[in-house]
């Protein structure tokens, strides 16, 4: 049976990948600080294994991205994904902002609830800026870190003033139309072929979430996750870069300067591959992830 918390439209997908993956999400009533409101949060995990891995999705994205990397990971480590607060299929409060110090206030409360161990902290994309703010916000959470094709280094413009509100609001409703995204799917891959019918649906699936749009508005009115490059000197964990050779989402000139600025960091090319080499290229993410994994021993 497809996971009740789902839309409808799950029963329309076709890969075994992402059905596997749908029938094992789970949720829980998460409270967080500032106001300790529950948030019925979103996660899977499978596997086992002394030191857990957590993966984080990108921007407007659910735990259904790591459909293809999770179960690699889990057949040698403990693997949860987590729907981040204001995404995925995680609730949407029209009471909580969403805003980095949101996110990882409520992604520490479901570490502290869920895993309660240091774990390696595996971002993507969008998630690699929040996985590297919840590495140094809470050092002792995160025994390792691994960022794929990782935002947060470049300072995106900033929308101010008068038209703020209504501009956000726009842009939302662009993003929703399925020509976009499927144009965004598309530019994701170096090969193509990749965006099929079914990766599109679950890139989809969490638009019909209540409050979707609102989310959507108050994360970039927030200003997200706008360049902090200059905290990256501030990450104490080993850091494994990996990065798709052609990237055309975020580029490839970031990921040397992040192997610059932190410290203790190694970067990987992944070879023929775009923006989401967990999608793309899972056998050899995985095999690197785990890699480093095991030299924690």
């Amino acid at each position: 049976m497809l996971s009740s918390l789902l839309p409808s439209q799950v029963k329309q997908l076709t890969e075994s990948t992402s059905i596997s993956l749908v029938r094992q999400i789970e949720s829980k009533a998460i409270a967080a600080p500032p106001n300790l409101q529950p948030i019925t949060t979103t996660y899977v995990r499978q596997g086992k294994g002394s030191i857990p891995i957590l993966l984080l999705h990108g921007f407007d994205s659910s735990v259904l991205e790591f459909r293809r990397l999770l179960p690699l990971l889990a057949k040698k480590q403990e693997t949860w994904a987590i729907d981040l607060l204001g995404f995925g299929f995680t609730e949407r409060s029209q009471n909580i902002s969403i805003t980095p110090t949101t996110i990882k206030t409520h992604l520490y409360a479901c570490w502290k609830t869920l895993i309660d161990r240091p774990v390696i902290l595996v971002g993507v994309s969008m998630g690699g800026a929040a996985a590297i703010d919840f590495s140094i916000s809470y050092p002792e959470a995160v025994k390792k870190l691994v960022l794929i094709d990782s935002a947060g280094f470049a300072r995106g413009p900033e929308i101010k003033g008068a038209l703020l509100t209504p501009l956000v609001y726009l842009a939302a409703e662009f993003l929703r139309q399925p020509k976009v995204r499927e144009y965004v799917s598309k530019t994701a891959y170096y090969d193509r072929k990749f965006a099929s019918r079914d990766a599109l649906l679950c890139a989809a699936l969490h638009l019909n979430s209540p409050n979707w749009r609102q989310s959507m508005v108050t994360f970039t009115k927030s200003g997200g996750y706008n360049g902090f490059s200059d905290r990256l000197l501030q990450v104490e964990q080993p850091t494994l870069i990996l990065w798709g050779d052609t990237d055309r989402i975020l580029g490839t000139e970031d990921a040397e300067k992040f192997e610059r600025a932190i410290a203790n960091s190694r970067l990987i090319w992944i070879e023929n591959c775009g923006h989401v080499p967990h999608l793309e290229k899972p056998e050899i993410a995985a095999k690197h992830i785990l890699d480093f994994c095991q030299s924690l021993k």
